[in-house]
């Protein structure tokens, strides 16, 4: 048995086909000792072992062997029994990330936009309670100026000089801050901002047409707004807020953490 490349299971009813070596990651565990004739626990039938376990959760289980990672549904809740599995394999190392639940678990982001008009540009300021999240955004949002005749603000014609891109306003890792639209600079000449917003290529001045591509790129990036409001008693500011589940990075053994140790696994986020 220890020569055979492919190891056909069936856990629980679920056939589940994968290579010996993959089994023999840990060479302590019960299912290296399977492949090896070495756990008369688990039967030989038909050529295929068979194993009374949970199959769902074994599938859990061969994604650990093959990526030593656990990642995890957003909806998964059975912590406990997949540790009980894991420890019943004699994974450790796994039953330990598992026993790290509060690290596994997505947790709810809230992101809120606040938009006011004054005078002829928009004003933006973006907060999120995950700093990945703003960091991710800005690098999609982009502001350009530069000076145009005076057209106004609903003029659609991009100045005819080069536009120059600005750096967004960061008051610290979890906001941002930028304006779109017109303001009066000497003569007849107007300073112009405007916000592109990727995959989109358009260059908008319009701070409602801003706001709107702003919205529709939050709830495509799986953001659901929950509450509008207006605050401010002179300058109305417009606050839109969303929320959204954000799964949890894989946890990950250690790369000093061998697969044939058994002791207490260490974890890293991938």
């Amino acid at each position: 048995m220890s020569s055979r490349e492919v190891v056909v299971l069936s856990v629980g009813g679920v056939r589940f086909v994968t290579r010996a070596s993959t089994l023999q990651q840990f060479p302590e565990s019960r299912l290296a000792h399977m492949v090896n004739d070495d756990d008369q626990e688990f039967k030989l039938v038909n050529g295929e072992f068979f194993v009374d376990r949970d199959g769902a959760l074994f599938s859990y289980i061969m994604d650990f062997l093959r990526t030593l990672q656990v990642s995890l549904p957003p909806d998964f809740s059975d912590y406990q029994r997949l540790q009980r599995e894991a420890e019943f394999y004699g994974l450790y190392p796994l039953a330990n990330l598992l026993s790290q639940e509060h690290l596994l678990k997505p947790r709810l982001e809230i992101l809120e936009v606040r938009f006011s008009l004054q005078e002829m540009h928009a004003f933006f300021r973006i907060f999120g309670s995950c700093s990945t999240t703003i960091e991710a955004l800005a690098e999609q949002i982009t502001v350009f100026t530069g000076q145009q005749p005076g057209q106004g603000w609903n003029s659609p014609f991009l100045s005819q000089k080069p536009l120059v891109p600005l750096p967004l306003e960061r008051p610290s890792h979890h906001d941002m801050v930028f304006l779109c639209g017109t303001e009066y600079s000497a003569g007849d000449q107007f300073v112009a901002r405007y916000v592109s917003i990727k995959p989109d290529k358009r260059k908008l001045i319009n701070g409602t047409n801003v706001l709107g591509l702003l919205l529709d790129t939050l709830l495509r990036d799986g953001f659901r707004l929950i509450s509008t409001r207006t605050a401010g008693s002179e300058e109305k500011v417009e606050c839109y807020t969303f929320e959204r589940m954000k799964r949890a990075a894989g946890l990950a053994i250690m790369e000093n953490q061998t697969p044939g140790s058994s002791g207490v696994a260490q974890a890293r986020r991938s």
